[in-house]
């Protein structure tokens, strides 16, 4: 099984791919320096494999390799974060 979270940045998702399907998404919304991360959805076929964690530790390594911060309004990628303090420095104030 293959991994790829990528940034689309037409419809503001950072998108997880299994094999090349779509698996899930975060929906963001991009300001300047931050982004808000607003909601987490995996399809019901791939729940339970711990793609949320791939997910939310791709779109976030991608936020730091960017130089930014971000707001996790997203219940699920705040309880990643909470979970993971190697990412407390990228969370604004």
């Amino acid at each position: 099984m293959t991994t790829e979270v990528t940034d689309n940045r037409e419809r503001s998702h950072y998108e997880l791919r299994v094999d090349g399907q779509l698996a899930g998404w975060i929906v963001y919304r991009g300001a300047r320096d931050v982004v808000t991360m607003v909601h987490t959805e995996i399809e019901p076929e791939w729940e339970g494999h711990g793609l949320g964690s791939v997910l939310a530790a791709g779109a976030l390594d991608d936020v730091r390799a960017r130089g930014l911060q971000v707001r996790p309004l997203c219940p699920f990628v705040a309880g990643y974060l909470e979970r993971h303090p190697e990412y407390a420095d990228l969370v604004a104030i």
